[in-house]
């Protein structure tokens, strides 16, 4: 089994069947412009309301040119994290892994060890879905009932965020409506798994947790 070592972690948050979200742009300055930089992690209930939606965005702010060479890191897993029980500590992974074109997941599926290091759970579901390339509509694929996209995407978070340092400043009382979207143009690398809720079980109510961990 590979080890992999954390590199970065987003919020936690919780999810009762609504929309929760986690966001983290440009004020990480250990990994700000890197391949393992998180934005936003997203989790809401799907379309289908027995089906729930995690959304991992990478590599924030990217150029229409910048997006056309924009690539997941190969020796970087995502692990989607997920505590069913309200103990803060995760009870299943989900993972990504790119490799030559194609991102590869594995779970939900209980972790080998929690905290900081992590193994590659094989014995999950397995799946992989072919990164979309920039500019072509969304490839998705599915297996065991979840559903799979990895690709670049407009970055979908809106922040006002000269308005916000602003205020910060004292040169500002509060947003103006409507607000200028700081991020509109760019784009980010998503991965998106679509999960039934029946494959994570729990009490209803769930903690989840985006990482980036570098292969070691």
């Amino acid at each position: 089994m590979k080890k992999s070592k954390l590199l970065l972690g987003a919020a936690v948050i919780a999810v009762t069947g609504f929309f929760a979200i986690a966001a983290d742009h440009i004020d990480a300055p250990a990994v700000t412009g890197g391949t393992n930089d998180i934005t936003d992690f997203y989790a809401f209930q799907g379309q289908n309301t027995n089906n729930i939606v995690f959304v991992a965005n990478l590599q924030g702010l990217l150029s229409p040119t910048a997006t056309q060479n924009a690539k997941f890191d190969e020796n970087t897993m995502l692990e989607i994290n997920i505590d069913t029980n309200g103990d803060a500590v995760e009870d299943l992974v989900i993972q990504a892994i790119p490799k030559n074109g194609k991102m590869y997941f594995f779970g939900p599926v209980a972790p080998g060890q929690t905290g900081l290091s992590s193994t590659v759970r094989t014995m999950g579901t397995m799946a992989s879905v072919d990164i979309t390339p920039a500019g072509s509509n969304a490839m998705v694929s599915t297996n065991a009932g979840m559903s799979f996209f990895a690709g670049p995407r407009d970055d979908p978070f809106f922040f006002d965020f000269d308005q916000y340092t602003a205020i910060l400043a004292g040169n500002a009382s509060g947003f103006n409506n409507p607000g200028t979207d700081k991020f509109k143009g760019t784009n980010v690398l998503s991965i998106v798994v679509e999960v039934p809720k029946s494959m994570i079980g729990g009490s209803g109510n769930i903690n989840t947790w985006i990482e980036s961990k570098r292969k070691q």
